[in-house]
């Protein structure tokens, strides 16, 4: 068996593993061995459905050393005027570059494609050879990306019913009477506004949405000094929501009114969370969708029909059903991220994986014990349902107390292209950005002790 020695041994080549890998490589002498099972970098986007962009803008995205996109503003469809969202096509060259044109010419890194992690050290090859690697530090992922094209729909279907995940949507050459929509987050989304992009009246559209999503408005997470005021205003209007709410539903109240949050239909109460952002131009294509069936998740789909929990909904002419049901990010516990010989990648910001897989790998190279380190990447819980958005703003406050008390860690933070906040201050006077830290360091105990109070009343 070959064995090979390294410091540290990261399991994935997907976004948050590249953003590790990227920022550890900069800021240390170590080296590292990647094992992937893909054949190339880029995790979940190998396998995203062809039309898929990034709902975030792409200065946000990817690993810190490296801009993606061009940093240009889009002049036209339903992104206009806001900074560039790049493909899926773009996310894996782009990660294939960061690979092959930043990390491996290094010589410390060591890349495993086609390879099987089988746990304790041990990697099998796509050839078969098994490979020991003895490393200081095992790093993985605590939250799997399941997208729809990497598994059966969850619901039995039956013969002679055409269903298709949004992969191959765009080989779908012969118009249907009916487009049958299955899934709330933004992949069926995405769906939806493919379909309406390409000339399907949205009554040839049926959208069976188990649950109704609170989304975010992209204007208020936009890069470019233009925008500076804007974001800078939506937070202050989410902290002014947390601090005036009387009550759970006052807040998202509060939320939607200062246009921090945002519904597609008004008059449903949201149950679910996940991050997911639109521009205000998609939220009214999304709402030219009247067939909305609230039936709870679906159980089975049949010639003419869909059985949900809830109940059966006919369904006439010649149709097809878009599965986009998949879970995205599975479920699971936050851990501590540093503990022992194990380091597990999580966000220690709200919705930002990529920078937070950059900060936790700053502080392994920065500092020099756990504690220091646990201390500064305590971890945002990934949100599911509304509450987790009180969650995560109190798990990533005390983040940032952390960082406010160390001017090194500061510094760094401030200074990274990953971070929605380093696109501010690099907009603002020095002595702006000094107040706007002071503010924030008076506030956020207080705040903290607000969303402990609001997250009792759960």
């Amino acid at each position: 068996m070959r064995a090979i020695e390294a410091d540290y041994l990261v399991v994935g080549a997907g976004a948050m593993g590249l953003a590790f890998i990227d920022t550890l490589i900069d800021e240390s002498d170590a080296t590292v061995v990647v094992v992937d099972r893909n054949d190339q970098p880029g995790g979940h986007w190998t396998t995203a459905y062809p039309f898929v962009r990034l709902h975030q803008p792409s200065a946000y995205y990817g690993v810190n050393s490296r801009g993606l996109g061009s940093d240009t503003i889009d002049s036209a469809g339903l992104n206009a005027g806001f900074y560039e969202l790049a493909s899926g096509a773009e996310v894996c060259a782009y990660f294939d570059s960061v690979m092959r044109q930043h990390l491996l010419p290094t010589g410390r890194v060591t890349y495993l494609p086609m390879s099987e992690y089988t746990g304790d050290g041990r990697i099998r090859t796509l050839g078969g050879e098994d490979i020991a690697v003895r490393a200081r530090r095992v790093v993985t992922s605590h939250v799997e990306i399941i997208v729809p094209s990497m598994r059966a729909p969850s619901y039995s279907v039956a013969d002679g019913v055409d269903c298709v995940p949004p992969n191959d949507l765009p080989r779908v050459r012969e118009a249907r009477d009916r487009y049958v929509i299955v899934g709330a987050g933004k992949t069926a989304m995405d769906a939806c506004l493919w379909l309406l992009r390409h000339g399907v009246e949205p009554r040839r559209l049926t959208w069976i949405k188990p649950r109704d999503s609170w989304v975010l408005d992209r204007a208020a997470i936009q890069p470019g000094k233009q925008f500076a005021k804007g974001v800078l205003r939506d937070f202050a209007n989410q902290l002014g929501a947390v601090f005036e709410a009387e009550s759970l539903p006052d807040l998202f109240d509060r939320l939607e009114a200062k246009g921090c949050l945002m519904r597609i239909d008004t008059s449903i109460d949201p149950t679910m969370y996940r991050c997911a952002i639109l521009s205000q131009a998609e939220l009214t294509e999304l709402r030219r969708i009247e067939d909305v069936v609230r039936l709870g998740k679906v159980q089975a789909i049949e010639p003419g029909r869909v059985r949900l929990e809830g109940g059966t909904v006919d369904v006439d002419g010649l149709a097809l059903y878009i599965d986009c049901s998949a879970d995205g990010f599975a479920h699971r516990e936050p851990v501590p991220v540093f503990d022992g010989d194990h380091i597990t990648l999580q966000a220690v910001r709200t919705c930002q994986p990529a920078f937070s897989a950059s900060v936790i790998a700053h502080v392994e190279a920065a500092y020099s014990d756990d504690d220091t380190r646990n201390a500064f990447c305590g971890p945002v819980p990934y949100p599911r349902e509304p509450i987790d958005w009180l969650r995560m703003m109190h798990a990533f406050n005390k983040n940032q107390l952390q960082w406010f008390s160390d001017p090194d860690m500061m510094a760094w933070v401030d200074a990274a292209r990953l971070n929605v906040l380093h696109h501010v201050s690099a907009s603002v006077s020095p002595r702006a950005r000094e107040k706007i830290i002071s503010v924030l360091t008076s506030q956020l105990p207080e705040i903290n002790d607000k969303l402990e109070t609001l997250l009792a009343q759960a």
